[in-house]
């Protein structure tokens, strides 16, 4: 692939890092090989899972479990305004007290 060519897939621990979900890729490397994150359902084990624009993944964030749809794939990490614009949330809204 050449510098020209968008890029169709990107690693997961790195599409995670990049969305500012985790803060280090081996962190994100690590809830990977611990078989935690699943994509589009299916469980992975390995960090090196691809995944494209569309993907659903589901993971463990403290306490809670996200659910995000990949909007888009990243290029570096950056400011949490560009790093928001990777996924859509499809999380439910917290209830209402």
């Amino acid at each position: 692939m050449s510098e020209a060519e968008p890029a169709s897939a990107q690693r997961v621990d790195r599409w995670l890092w990049f969305a500012r979900f985790f803060k280090s890729r081996s962190e994100a490397s690590r809830l990977c090989a611990g078989r935690r994150v699943r994509i589009n359902r299916r469980v992975i084990d390995k960090a090196h899972a691809l995944v494209r624009v569309g993907d659903v993944l589901t993971f463990p964030q403290g306490r809670l479990i996200r659910v995000v749809r990949v909007a888009g794939l990243g290029v570096r990490r950056g400011p949490a305004a560009e790093a928001g614009a990777l996924f859509d949330d499809l999380d439910p809204p917290p209830p209402r007290p």
